[in-house]
C-alpha cells in the first residue's frame, strides 16, 4: 500500500514538473518573440535633414477625401517635404498613396490613416489593426494623422537594405523607381510598377519633383492677423495645410478653435497660437 501512495505522489511530482517547465518554455517563448519585436530594423542610416513634424495629435483624425486630384492637393506638399528630407521622389509617394490607399477613400486608409499598405512587421511598437490583405485578418501600422504614415513610408524605405540601390536613381527617375519597388518586394503585384507609372502620368505628378517646395509657398496667401494670431481660411487651405504652416497638429487646431468636423470655409478666421 505504501509503494503504491509513493508511486502516485512521484508522478505527481514529475507531471508538475513537466508542467512547469513548458509552463517557462512558454514564458520563454513569448518573451523572445516580444523582445525579436522590439529589435531595430535599421540596415541603413537614415539621411541628414530630415524635416521634424509636430507632435502626433492624441486621438485618431479621419480624412474626408473625395477625389484623386483632391488627395493630390492635399498631400503634395507632404510628399515633397519627405523627397527633401529622405530622397524619394515626390511622384513616387503620391502615386503609391494613391494606390495604396484607394484615394484615400479605402477601408485600409480609413481605419487606420496607413496610406501605403504597410504591415506591422517585426520592430513595431506603435498602434495597429488588422485587416484582410494577402491573408485574412494581418497587421497594418495604425496612425492617428496620415503626414506619419508618410514620415513612416520614407523610413520604412531609407533603412532597408533591400531598397537601398534606388537612392542610387536620379530623383526624377520615376520609372526607374517604380520598377525599383517592384523588383525590392514593396508589392506582389506584377503589374505594381505599370500602374505607379500611370498615375504619375494621368495626374502629372512629376511635376512635383522638380517644384521647388518654396513655390508652393509663394503661391499660397496666408493672411494673419498678427494682434490676434487669427488665419482668415483661403481657397485650398485645410487644416492639414494649416498645421504644417503653423507647425501645430491638427488636433491642436481643432480643439483651440472648437472644431467638430475638419471643414473649413473661405473667409472663415481660425485661431493659430
Amino acid at each position: 500500500m505504501k509503494k503504491i501512495v509513493l508511486l502516485v505522489l512521484l508522478m505527481g511530482i514529475g507531471l508538475s514538473s513537466c508542467k512547469s517547465k513548458k509552463r517557462y518554455s512558454d514564458q520563454l517563448r513569448t518573451k523572445n518573440v516580444l523582445n525579436e519585436r522590439r529589435k531595430p530594423t535599421t540596415d541603413i542610416p537614415i539621411k541628414e535633414g530630415n524635416a521634424s513634424l509636430p507632435a502626433e495629435p492624441t486621438k485618431f483624425v479621419r480624412f474626408s477625401i473625395d477625389s484623386p486630384s483632391e488627395y493630390i492637393s492635399t498631400f503634395a506638399e507632404t510628399a515633397q517635404l519627405e523627397m527633401m528630407g529622405y530622397g524619394i521622389p515626390a511622384s513616387i509617394t503620391l502615386a503609391q498613396g494613391l494606390l495604396e490607399s484607394g484615394n484615400g477613400k479605402g477601408e485600409l486608409a480609413m481605419k487606420t490613416n496607413n496610406h501605403f499598405g504597410i504591415k506591422c512587421h517585426k520592430g513595431w511598437e506603435g498602434d495597429y489593426d488588422f485587416h484582410d490583405d494577402d491573408e485574412k485578418g494581418e497587421c497594418f501600422r495604425k496612425y492617428n494623422h496620415p503626414m506619419y504614415s508618410f514620415r513612416d513610408h520614407s523610413i520604412f524605405l531609407t533603412t532597408r537594405s533591400r531598397y537601398a540601390f534606388l537612392f542610387n536613381l536620379r530623383h526624377t527617375d520615376y520609372k526607374g523607381w517604380a520598377r525599383g519597388l517592384r523588383k525590392a518586394g514593396y508589392a506582389t503585384d506584377p503589374k505594381y510598377p505599370q500602374k505607379l507609372i500611370y498615375l504619375i502620368e494621368k495626374y502629372d505628378l512629376h511635376k512635383y519633383d522638380k517644384q521647388s517646395i518654396k513655390d508652393n509657398y509663394k503661391s499660397t496667401t496666408v493672411v494673419t492677423n498678427d494682434a490676434s494670431n487669427i488665419h482668415t481660411v483661403q481657397k485650398g487651405d485645410t487644416l492639414y495645410s494649416l498645421s504644417r504652416k503653423y507647425y501645430m497638429s491638427v488636433d491642436e487646431l481643432m480643439k483651440l478653435n472648437n472644431l467638430r468636423s475638419s471643414d473649413l470655409s473661405i473667409g472663415q478666421p481660425i485661431k493659430v497660437k
